[in-house]
């Protein structure tokens, strides 16, 4: 596990109620923008506040204006989110270039609403006003002077105007008349840090994954194996699944299945991101490496006796066994986010059925619970050395992924 660290500030109508709040990434408790790029900065925000955690509980449910770039945006990032949640603040522009136009007409005809940061009044930016819902205006750079006929050109456009860096109620006041609808700045609201944690990839599962998502045709068995090797990818990609489904809730039985739901365009953004985000690490969490030792097991005492029934169950189920650990999450909450089955999530919660049974057996016996493997090896009607054999297996399987101490 590794710490996280967003920052948030609130955004105001003229009359301070809270419209939504702008999410920065930090990388330390400091309270500042770190040296990173912003292409990195933001994914590691998409990763944060989308897959591992819940963007609507991040800004309160409001408005979430997060900064995208153009190459953020070439890779279709803001699609990993919920057009109703999201404002797309574009960053990192001196100029509209011919291939922006093209991007920002794109997700406005999507239906997110975008923001225009950075703005320095320019004209040149007048070709973006049809595909613009904000216009966020820096008054400490620009003389509040000169806005009124920049408020004039927009108003044909229903453009909202944002002015940051407020500092006092008259600078607010005075804003108010030139005709600025939002305010941000310390005067109403400090930047807020939230610290949170997030998941490790293990460096040789994502380097894999993205030689196998590079292809032209995607092998959907292939990528699935390449994930069930790594906890966090699992997590990763099941929530993406969640988030994807409209309608009916989805029933995740095997990773193969959700990657063939997520579907190649999602499947391929979602490595995109990872990547980008650089969120990996020489290193595994020894709670990983004992999930997978619990799924291989589990995998391996299914293909016999009463447990033939679970098989398709075995290894998704022994794989996040250890979820609420590494989320640091009660298991019901997490439940709630992730599609899966029924018998996994009854297992998971309750150790309910015969999957939960097996379940119960593999973990006492990972754990060195003598008392309880003793029981449920009686109840089972198992051999001891049958288990020791799939245990020392597993092992010898998790060596194998190359995950050092």
């Amino acid at each position: 596990m590794k710490k996280t660290y967003i920052a948030r500030q609130a955004i105001f109508d003229k009359k301070l109620n809270t419209i939504g709040y702008e999410i920065f990434f930090r990388d330390s408790s400091d309270n500042n923008f770190p040296e990173i790029d912003q292409d990195i900065a933001s994914s590691k925000l998409i990763i944060q506040n989308h897959i591992q955690n819940d963007i609507q509980t991040l800004s309160m449910g409001k408005l979430a204006f997060i900064n995208f770039t153009e190459s953020n945006l070439i890779h279709k990032f803001p699609l990993m989110f919920d057009k109703e949640l999201i404002v797309i603040e574009l960053v990192g522009h001196t100029k509209p270039t011919n291939n922006l136009i093209k991007i920002v007409r794109y997700y406005h005809q999507q239906g997110y609403k975008i923001a225009l940061t950075e703005y320095d009044l320019a004209e040149h930016w007048d070709v973006l006003f049809p595909y613009i819902a904000i216009v966020k205006v820096n008054i400490e750079k620009i003389n509040t002077k000169r806005l009124k006929s920049v408020v004039e050109r927009m108003k044909d456009f229903s453009i909202d105007i944002t002015a940051e860096r407020v500092e006092t109620r008259n600078q607010k006041q005075t804003l108010a008349e030139i005709g600025f609808n939002f305010f941000q700045g310390y005067f109403y609201h400090q930047t807020e840090m939230i610290e949170g944690q997030t998941l490790t990839t293990l460096t040789t599962m994502m380097l894999q994954l993205l030689s196998e998502t590079a292809n032209t045709k995607l092998n959907f068995s292939r990528i699935a194996d390449i994930i069930s090797q790594d906890v966090n990818l699992t997590i990763g990609l099941l929530k993406m699944v969640n988030n994807v489904s409209t309608g009916t809730q989805v029933e995740i039985e095997c990773l193969k299945q959700a990657t063939t739901y997520l579907g190649e365009k999602k499947l391929r953004q979602l490595t995109a991101i990872l990547a980008l985000s650089n969120l990996t690490s020489d290193k595994s969490d020894e709670v990983c490496k004992q999930a997978l030792i619990t799924g291989q097991m589990m995998q391996s005492l299914s293909h016999s006796g009463q447990f033939t029934v679970v098989q398709d169950f075995a290894f998704m189920t022994g794989l996040l066994s250890s979820i609420d650990v590494i989320l640091s999450m009660p298991v019901i909450d997490i439940m709630k986010t992730m599609p899966l089955a029924k018998p996994i999530e009854n297992a998971l919660i309750s150790n309910e059925g015969i999957l939960g049974n097996l379940l119960s057996l593999t973990t006492a016996f990972v754990a060195d619970d003598y008392a309880e493997i003793d029981a449920l090896i009686a109840q089972n009607g198992l051999d001891k050395a049958v288990l020791q054999q799939a245990f020392v297996d597993a092992c010898h399987w998790c060596n194998s992924l190359g995950i050092e101490n």
